[in-house]
């Protein structure tokens, strides 16, 4: 998206198969974008700030809710009306969180209850702001300063929980103003993230770092099974997306190599070696929890997570954490139901689930109610179990990760 909106042509390599990014580069292509892809390498002939055109037909998003996100914060800055939609589960997402300040910008947004489908009515320029989320969330960040590439003066973003910054990064290397800072107010580790605009953006060639949240799902496997072996290279270790890492690293079960900058991003080699010794976390004297500050920054692996917590001496609470019901799945419910059938001592809340640990897991039909994380961590946890595990629904992990189960299958062995 950044490289569209920035002057010149830029060469992306190791882009994703998945369908998510699929979406992107398909709506893209309906605003008028020439976009090249030959396998993992695309080009996009970027279009500047105000070079996009009205797409002629909706702009569908399939389950993506970063294309629908962020690609409105672009939209809000264009002269003309574009309508996005999805599929029934991104549909059903919340988009009223987007839509507050977009609209305080200057854009209309028409919504169905504040939720897809989006009409945007954008305006040229939008009006900068400051604005505090009330959510933790990357996505929601990420959309205001996109939106504030096209506004007059400086718009500022104040978030009070740390998330991800692959956006000002991304950003930053295509040449735009971004200041980031903390602001002088509690709390502590509040933060704040600004663009200045209109910003005039130059195209840059990117070697795409591997997605860690996809590396987690073999980084658990390998550290599970003991006497597991496993390196996997080139992979993205931005610090506000490493706390999956640091749980393993504090077990002495991985060890970071090589590390390196490429594109303002850091990335490397992460090798893994399965635990000689289980339960797991035997030092600790009581569960291990995971909430508050830590949840927005892990919040893709927290189903895996509470996998991975199954074979912890004393199990895994999850709190603070309700931003999981509103995911592709209710991620809770889905994670709760699906250890259960495997034999595990779950508790459910409204903002999380504790699992009881350690447990033996037995193999057991388990739905991954078309949600791609539910599938890959369910995967994992049958390669723990005893017997044979099926994932109805499995299809869905191509929406982030089409190489999945063959990728597994290829570094696995036959256990007896």
């Amino acid at each position: 998206m950044i490289a569209t909106i920035a002057n010149g042509t830029s060469h992306l390599r190791n882009y994703s198969t998945s369908a998510d990014c699929g979406a992107t580069l398909s709506c893209l292509e309906k605003l008028g974008v020439r976009i090249e892809r030959n396998d993992t390498q695309v080009i996009v002939h970027g279009t500047g700030l105000n070079g996009l055109s009205a797409p002629e037909i909706d702009l569908d998003c399939g389950n993506s809710g970063t294309t629908m996100r962020l690609l409105s914060g672009i939209l809000a800055g264009q002269g003309f009306v574009s309508t996005l939609t999805g599929d029934d589960s991104l549909r059903s997402r919340p988009m009223q969180r987007i839509i507050e300040p977009l609209e305080m910008m200057g854009a209309k947004i028409g919504s169905l209850n504040g939720c897809a489908p989006l009409r945007i009515e954008g305006r040229q320029p939008l009006q900068a702001i400051d604005y505090e989320l009330l959510t933790p969330s990357a996505q929601v960040k990420s959309c205001i300063l996109l939106a504030g590439l096209h506004a007059e003066g400086k718009t500022t973003v104040v978030e009070n929980e740390i998330t991800r910054d692959h956006s000002e990064r991304m950003l930053q290397w295509f040449g735009g103003e971004i200041e980031i800072g903390e602001p002088e107010r509690e709390p502590e580790n509040a933060r704040f993230a600004a663009v200045n605009g209109p910003a005039k953006l130059a195209a840059r060639d990117i070697s795409i770092p591997g997605d860690i949240s996809s590396a987690a799902y073999f980084i658990a496997a390998a550290a599970l099974l003991k006497d597991s072996s496993l390196q996997i290279e080139g992979v993205g270790l931005n610090p506000s997306r490493t706390g999956f890492l640091e749980l393993f690293a504090a077990m002495n079960l991985i060890e970071l190599r090589n590390v390196r900058q490429d594109a303002n991003e850091p990335a490397g080699i992460i090798q893994v070696s399965g635990a000689a010794d289980y339960p797991l976390m035997r030092e600790l004297d009581s569960t291990m929890v995971i909430d508050g500050s830590a949840v927005a920054q892990l919040i893709d692996e927290l189903p895996l997570l509470a996998v991975v917590g199954s074979q912890f001496a004393h199990g895994i609470d999850i709190r603070d954490a309700k931003e999981l019901r509103v995911k592709e799945s209710d991620r809770i419910a889905a994670t709760v139901a699906g250890l259960r059938a495997m034999g595990c001592e779950v508790e459910e809340f409204g903002d999380g689930l504790r699992v009881g640990g350690p447990a033996k897991l037995h193999g057991a039909r388990v739905d991954s109610r078309g949600d791609h994380r539910i599938a890959m961590s369910f995967a994992i946890a049958g390669l723990l179990a005893e017997g044979e595990t099926e994932i109805g629904g499995s299809e869905c992990v191509a929406v982030s990760f089409p190489e999945f189960f063959d990728l597994l299958e290829s570094v696995s062995e036959a256990r007896p």
